[in-house]
C-alpha cells in the first residue's frame, strides 16, 4: 500500500484559509483519523488528497506518484488515483439490488489490465477444490436435506464464500451432483481428468498463435505478461463483489433492496462498494454519523477488523474524539485549518502540545486551572490556585528551567513574527480567520461576573488535571459533592471548591450524596503545566502538599 505525502498543502477561497500549509505523512497500512471541531479543514484535506478538491498550493504525493503539484501544474484527477470514498450518506441506488449496487462501478472501469484464459483459470480452481471431495459432498448434501429454494441458495452462497469462486464456479461445482455419489474420490478423479484434457486443448490453441499459459492463467507473448486496456469479465465483477462483501459479512443479502436492510447493514453494502475496486486508499468522511450509539460501537470494531483484513491505509474523518482514539493508529487534529498534533491516540492523550488539544481530546473533558507558580531552589514549583484556597508543589518528572523555557518561547514568537513578514513581502494573502490563541474556559458556579483583564506574567501557568487522576481517597484538598452521575461501570463527580468546579470519574459501585463534604488529592504523574501566555505545554509531573 502507498505512502502518502502532503507538502505545504494550502487551500484558500479568497483570503479564507481552509487549510493553512499543512506538511502530513501518511505511512503505508495506517489508519489516520483527521480530528478536529466542524468547520476546521479535516474534511477539506480529505478530499484534497482524493482529488475532490483542487489544492491552491502545495505538493500531494501518494506512492511514487506526484498526484498534484501546483507548482508543475500537475493534478491528478480522483478517478486516475485508485482510491476508494465512503461518505457520510450511503448513496445507495434505491432501484438497484445489493449486488447490483456493489457492482455498479465496476461495470464503469476500464484500464490496462492483465489478460487471462478465464475458462482455465475456471477450471483449474475446480480441480484444486475436488482434491477435497468429501468436503464438497457434506456441503452439497444440505440442498437435498431440506428441498427448499432457500437452502439451494444458501448452498451456493456456502460455497462461494468456502472457496471463495463466483457464482458461475459455484452452480457449477453444486450440479456436479456430488450428494448422490456413492464414491466422491472417483467421481473428483474423473472430472480432474476431463478438466485437464480441456485446459490442454486450449493451451494447444494458444500456442499456435504463440502463446502461452502461465500458473495463474495469464497470457505470455514473446516472455511477456499480455497486456491491454479493457473492461472486467463478469467473472472478475462476481469475484469482486463476493470478495468485498465476504469482509463486510453482507453476502447473504445479495438479492434484497436498500429499503430492505437495517442501517447498519446499508452502511455494510457502501463499505463492500468501496472495497470492492480494492483501491489503495480508503477515505471514510464521518461514514458512522447517521448510525445508533450501540452500531457506532459495532461498526468502529468492524472498521479496525477491516483495516488489518484489507491491508489497506485509512484515512478516516471524524470530529468525535472517542472515535479517533479508538481506530487510529495516529490522530491528526486540525484547528482553524492548522496542523495542533499528529502522533499515536495515547501519546496525544497524556502530552498534548497546547491547550486547545488538552482541552478537545479526552471525554470527560481534561480539569484546567489557572494557577501562579514560582520556582523554588529544588527546581519544583511551588502553586497557588482556587483564588489561594489552595496550595501544593507540582514536582516535573524531568528536571526543568522556568527561565530558559520563557526564552524559548519568545523566540518561537519572534521566528514566527518574521515568517509571517516574509510571507507578506512573498505575495503571501493574509488570513482573514486569523489563529488567535485558544480561549480555554474554566468551569464555576458563577460564571456571570465580570472577569477583570489580567496581566499574564511569567509566573502564570495552567494546571491540566485529567478526570482520572482526581482521587477520591485522598486528603490534600476539601471539597464539596456538586454532582454525581453514575453510568453503572463509572460515576462521574462533580466537585466543589470555593468557586471552582472540578470533574473526576470514580470506578465501581459508589454513590455520592449532593453538597456532601469529602477529601481527595490528585495522583499520578501525567499532570501538566502549560504556559498561559502562550497555551504551549511547559511540562509534565505530579503534585504533592
Amino acid at each position: 500500500m502507498p505512502k502518502i505525502v502532503l507538502e505545504h498543502v494550502t487551500k484558500r477561497w479568497g483570503n479564507y484559509y481552509g487549510v493553512d500549509d499543512l506538511n502530513l505523512v501518511i505511512e503505508d497500512n495506517s489508519f489516520i483519523t483527521l480530528l478536529g471541531p466542524s468547520g476546521c479543514g479535516k474534511t477539506t484535506t480529505l478530499r484534497m488528497i482524493a482529488g475532490l478538491e483542487t489544492p491552491t498550493s502545495g505538493k500531494i504525493t501518494i506512492g511514487d506518484k506526484v498526484v498534484f503539484d501546483s507548482e508543475l501544474g500537475i493534478n491528478v484527477p480522483a478517478s486516475k488515483r485508485k482510491v476508494g470514498f465512503l461518505f457520510q450518506n450511503y448513496a445507495l441506488w434505491p432501484n438497484m439490488t445489493v449486488y447490483q449496487n456493489i457492482s455498479f462501478g465496476l461495470k464503469n472501469v476500464k484500464e490496462e489490465m492483465d489478460c487471462y484464459d478465464e475458462d482455465i483459470k475456471i477450471l483449474r480452481r475446480i480441480n484444486e477444490i475436488l482434491a477435497n471431495p468429501n468436503e464438497l459432498k457434506e456441503i452439497v448434501s444440505e440442498v437435498y436435506e431440506k428441498k427448499a429454494k432457500t437452502e439451494v441458495d444458501r448452498t451456493i452462497l456456502k460455497l462461494i464464500d468456502t472457496y471463495e469462486v463466483s457464482e458461475f464456479t459455484a452452480k457449477k461445482l453444486k450440479n456436479y451432483g456430488f450428494n448422490e455419489a456413492k464414491d466422491p474420490k472417483a467421481l473428483a478423479l474423473e472430472i480432474i481428468e476431463n478438466n485437464k484434457k480441456k485446459i490442454e486443448e486450449i493451451i494447444a490453441k494458444y500456442k499456435a498463435k504463440q502463446i502461452e499459459i502461465d500458473d495463474e492463467s495469464r497470457l505470455i507473448s514473446e516472455g511477456q505478461i499480455v497486456r491491454k486496456v479493457r473492461r472486467l469479465t463478469s467473472e472478475e465483477i462476481d469475484l469482486a463483489v463476493r470478495r468485498s462483501s465476504r469482509k463486510v459479512k453482507i453476502g447473504e443479502f445479495m438479492n434484497r433492496y436498500p429499503s430492505e436492510l437495517s442501517g447498519g447493514q446499508q452502511q455494510r453494502v457502501a463499505i463492500a462498494r468501496t472495497l470492492a475496486p480494492q483501491p489503495s486508499v480508503l477515505f471514510m468522511d464521518e461514514p458512522l454519523s447517521n448510525l445508533d450509539a450501540k452500531l457506532r460501537l459495532e461498526m468502529r470494531s468492524e472498521l479496525q477488523r477491516l483495516h488489518i483484513t484489507t491491508g489497506s491505509t485509512f484515512v478516516y474523518v471524524t470530529h468525535d474524539q472517542l472515535e479517533a482514539m479508538t481506530l487510529a493508529t495516529k490522530i491528526c487534529l486540525i484547528n482553524n485549518g492548522v496542523l495542533q498534533q499528529y502522533e499515536k491516540p495515547l501519546d496525544i492523550y497524556r502530552k498534548p502540545n497546547n491547550l486547545f488539544v488538552a482541552d478537545f481530546v479526552g471525554n470527560p473533558s481534561i480539569n484546567l486551572i489557572e494557577v501562579k507558580g514560582k520556582q523554588n531552589e529544588s527546581g519544583n514549583i511551588d502553586l497557588s490556585f482556587f483564588d489561594g484556597l489552595a496550595k501544593a508543589t507540582f514536582v516535573p518528572n524531568q528536571p526543568v528551567d522556568v527561565s530558559s523555557f520563557h526564552q524559548l518561547q519568545l523566540k518561537i514568537d519572534e521566528e514566527n513574527i518574521n515568517q509571517e513578514k516574509a510571507k507578506v513581502d512573498n505575495g503571501y494573502v493574509p488570513k482573514s480567520n486569523k489563529d488567535l490563541p485558544f480561549k480555554y474556559h474554566i468551569p464555576k458556579i458563577d460564571e456571570s461576573e465580570v472577569e477583570e483583564k489580567v496581566n499574564v506574567t511569567d509566573e502564570d501557568y495552567i494546571l491540566a488535571i485529567r478526570p482520572e487522576f482526581i482521587d477520591f481517597n485522598g486528603k490534600d484538598f476539601e471539597g464539596v459533592i456538586y454532582s454525581a452521575m453514575p453510568a453503572g461501570m463509572e460515576t462521574t463527580v462533580k466537585i466543589r471548591v470555593g468557586n471552582y468546579l472540578l470533574t473526576g470519574v470514580i470506578f465501581g459501585d459508589i454513590s455520592f450524596a449532593i453538597d456532601e463534604k469529602i477529601s481527595f488529592s490528585i495522583k499520578g504523574k501525567g499532570i501538566l503545566l502549560y504556559d498561559r501566555r502562550t497555551t504551549r505545554i511547559f511540562t509534565l509531573g505530579k503534585i504533592v502538599k
